[in-house]
Order: structure tokens, then C-alpha cells, then sequence
């Protein structure tokens, strides 16, 4: 790599916000977080400087502040450069504030265009005013009182050592989590959010014993650090997770009923009945027909892909589901009928939740309790409404601020 190369590359990681980029430069995609690899595909698309840019759901896996700087460069190079824009996505308060002229589709056509101002002010078209009036609301059920705690850790911490030269000597740490503790009890919803790479994924994993950490890990009281990988295997079918892409997590070469009936195998769960069954069952749980259960991933809309996630893990009966970005590649309309069905399901079985995601709405809508992320520390924890109505942080105010 030529010297000009390497400083028009820097250049471009620091415009779309990856902190360290000289260190980074190194890096493999799965050693960044999923908004840093999202940061690094917009500056290889800016890098030849275009003259039109397609820019399909840009900002979808990043946080809101960094968002937000993203497309203020967006707005900046297409004033700058004279470049077209055709940004394609679904959340509509971006569209608001980038957007000139305004498109909707609904089934491969275009229902209604006009100036971004009129749409948004007088949808014409009732798909129009059924997205605009889509997002999140209303609260979690209360939880009860008696709540057993399901999950404690204590001075978590999550350090990656940085190794160079022959020896592979560590010459200094990735701190993705400092000393955390938090609790969450049976029933109850803690939200994690933060900017990308403030920590919040690491430190999930790093509770689900799938990632090595430091400090105390408890499970229904059980000190995690003394069991074996032999052991925690046992414990899996309890703590399960929801990923953020609903067509990556899942296998193409399985069908709906197998990816559901997967895991059932795996753990020897209610041998008595037979998988389909179980899947036919999961299945209308989560809203889902079970006469598609033989289709393929591809044969599905995002929306029921996700639901099939959820599925999967909801199958085995969990105690606790980690459900990092689960509404972040879903429309607007879709979003609130996860919401929905995520609070239903927590209500029914009484389902502990680790909610990670960088849309505040979804999370005030899931949450009892939140915490907020920077760098690898909890910089503010409280309860939801509180939170979100008084924060006491200056970066807790500046998360509420962008997302606005």
C-alpha cells in the first residue's frame, strides 16, 4: 500500500467515524463491530468520489449519533460534489431529514412521490399514512415484585490484547468492556444502548459464556465461572439469542422447519413429541403459518424471517434471550409488530431479556430498565421512563438529542 493510498484510506475511516483508524487498519470485518463494518462499506463506496450514490439502508446498523454524522457527509458531498443520492430505506424520521423528493412502495410499485414536506405532511395514499403513523409505544408488563434474579455479573470486563511483531508480544488492550455489573430478574427487559462499539454485544456474549471475560457471571444463582464448556452446554437451551440480521442468521439450505427444530436435537428436548410438532406449535406462537414451515429462508419477507428467529430460540423454552438489534433491518410497520410480539411472549413465560439496540424508541417501548454504553463503560443505568425523561449524563442526552 502506497503512502497516498494509505492516508486517502485514514482520510475516509475517519469521515464515516471509526475511532483509531490508524489502528484499524489491520483489522479483519468480524473483529469490528457490526456499525464499524457498516462505516467501512460507505467509505469504499465514497472512495472514488461518484457522481451518484446509492445508498441502500446506509445508517441501518448504526447508532443514532453517528448516524446522524453520516448524513450531515451524506447531505455535505452531494452539495459538494454535485452529487445525485438515491437512498433507499425504512426509517422514515432519515428520510425527513435527508430526503428532497420522496418515493413510497408497496409491492414492487410506487404508490406515492412528491416533495419530501408534502408527503410527510399530507400522505396521500393510506400505505403512506399506515407507516407514518408506525412506531413503538406503550411500556412492557409490569414486573412482579417477587421477581427472582436471573442474571448478575459483577466487574465483567472484556479486554482484547493488541499482539505485535514476531513474538506476538501484547503491546496493549481493545478495552470492549470495563468492570460492568448489572442485574436483570425473571420477566424483566434491560436495555443496552450506546453508540457502535461502545461495548454492548461484547458484553452479551461475554454473559453467555461465548466469549472469554474476567468477573463474576451468575445464572439462577449459579457462579458461571466454575463450570466447564462440557457443563454450560447443558445451560444453552436456557440462554439463547436473536440476531440482527434476519436472512444472514439463518441457513439457506434449510428449510423454516429445520432451523426452528434444530436445536430440539441438539439438547434432547421433549422427546415424547415429535419435532414438527413442536415446530407447528412455536410456529402459531410467533405468528407464523405452519403450513410454510418446508420453505426456505429466501421464501420469506424480512419480517417473517425474523420471526423464525425468534422462534428457533423460543422453541427450546428459554429463561433468558439476548435480542441484539432485532427490529434494526425491519420496516416501521414490522418493528411494532415484533415490539408486540416480543412483549407477548415475555408475558407469557416470563422471559428475562437483554434488549441491545441503537433505535431509543424500540427500547423505550421493551424496557424496564437501560443502560448506557461508552467506550466499554456504563456511563448512566436507570429505569426506562426516568431515564429517558431526566437524563442525568451529558452523552445520555446527546443519544436523545440525535434521535430526535
Amino acid at each position: 500500500m502506497g503512502a497516498a493510498a494509505r492516508a486517502r484510506i485514514l482520510e475516509l475511516m475517519q469521515k464515516v467515524g471509526i475511532r483509531d483508524a490508524e489502528s484499524r487498519l489491520g483489522a479483519y470485518p468480524h473483529e469490528l463491530s457490526g456499525g464499524q463494518r457498516q462505516r467501512v462499506m460507505i467509505a469504499m463506496a465514497l472512495a472514488n468520489k461518484p457522481e451518484v450514490l446509492i445508498a441502500d439502508e446506509p445508517t441501518t446498523a448504526l447508532d443514532v449519533t453517528i448516524q446522524a454524522q453520516i448524513l450531515d457527509l451524506l447531505a455535505e458531498l452531494k452539495k459538494s460534489e454535485g452529487m445525485g443520492l438515491l437512498f433507499i430505506t425504512h426509517d422514515l424520521n432519515v428520510v425527513r431529514r435527508i430526503a428532497d423528493r420522496v418515493c413510497v412502495m408497496k409491492g414492487g410499485e410506487i404508490v406515492e412521490e412528491g416533495p419530501a414536506a408534502a408527503v410527510f405532511d399530507n400522505p396521500q395514499h393510506p400505505y403512506t399514512q399506515k407507516l407514518l403513523a408506525a412506531e413503538p409505544s406503550g411500556q412492557p408488563e409490569p414486573v412482579a415484585p417477587d421477581a427472582a434474579e436471573m442474571i448478575r455479573t459483577q466487574d465483567l470486563k472484556v479486554w482484547f490484547p493488541i499482539q505485535k511483531g514476531l513474538l506476538k508480544r501484547t503491546v496493549g488492550y481493545v478495552k470492549a468492556v470495563n468492570p460492568t455489573s448489572i442485574s436483570v430478574r425473571t420477566g424483566e427487559t434491560l436495555g443496552i444502548v450506546g453508540e457502535s462499539g461502545s461495548g454492548k454485544t461484547t458484553m452479551a456474549l461475554a454473559i453467555m459464556r461465548l466469549i472469554a471475560s474476567e468477573g463474576e457471571v451468575r445464572f439462577c444463582g449459579d457462579d458461571l465461572r466454575q463450570w466447564s464448556t462440557k457443563e454450560l452446554r447443558s445451560l444453552r437451551k436456557d440462554m439463547q439469542i436473536v440476531f440482527q440480521d434476519p436472512f444472514g442468521s439463518l441457513s439457506p439450505r434449510m428449510t423454516c422447519a429445520q432451523i426452528i427444530a434444530e436445536g430440539l436435537a441438539i439438547h434432547n428436548v421433549d422427546q415424547h413429541r415429535a419435532p414438527r410438532e413442536l415446530v407447528t406449535e412455536v410456529m402459531q406462537e410467533v405468528g407464523l403459518d405452519p403450513a410454510t414451515m418446508d420453505r426456505y429462508p429466501h421464501e420469506f419477507s424480512g419480517g417473517q424471517r425474523q420471526r423464525i428467529a425468534i422462534a428457533r430460540a423460543m422453541v427450546l423454552r428459554p429463561k433468558l434471550v439476548v435480542l441484539d438489534e432485532p427490529t434494526s433491518a425491519l420496516d416501521m410497520t414490522v418493528q411494532v409488530q415484533i415490539v408486540e410480539l416480543l412483549r407477548d411472549l415475555q408475558k407469557r413465560y416470563g422471559l428475562a431479556y437483554l434488549f441491545i439496540s441503537h433505535d431509543l424508541n424500540v427500547v423505550r417501548a421493551m424496557s424496564h430498565q437501560v443502560v448506557v454504553m461508552k467506550q466499554g463503560d456504563i456511563v448512566e443505568a436507570g429505569v426506562s421512563e426516568e431515564l429517558f425523561e431526566h437524563p442525568k449524563e451529558d452523552y445520555t442526552g446527546q443519544l436523545l438529542a440525535a434521535a430526535r
